[in-house]
């Protein structure tokens, strides 16, 4: 289990900055594209780009930490006050 964990570790360090770069490359063409349209319309493209490349560390997280998670969420709601 420890050998799969660490091997996980290392491959997710070391994709690290093809993943970022992708991200810098997706806002630069958006905000590239997306030149003429309005201030809202392309305000709305960019923070929805980031929205999308920010939920991947939080779903890596909730899938790491789940056990932790659902113990801490069950003891919440099971006290009576």
């Amino acid at each position: 289990m420890k050998v799969k964990l660490l091997g996980l570790f290392i491959a997710l360090f070391s994709f690290s900055q093809e993943l970022l770069a992708q991200g810098c490359s997706q806002c630069k063409l958006l905000a590239e594209q997306n030149a003429g349209l309005d201030e809202n319309s392309f305000g709305s493209n960019i923070n929805g780009g980031i929205l999308y490349l920010m939920i991947i560390p939080y779903l890596l997280l909730m899938f790491l930490f789940r056990k932790q998670i659902l113990g801490f969420v069950k003891g919440f709601f099971s006290k009576k006050a």
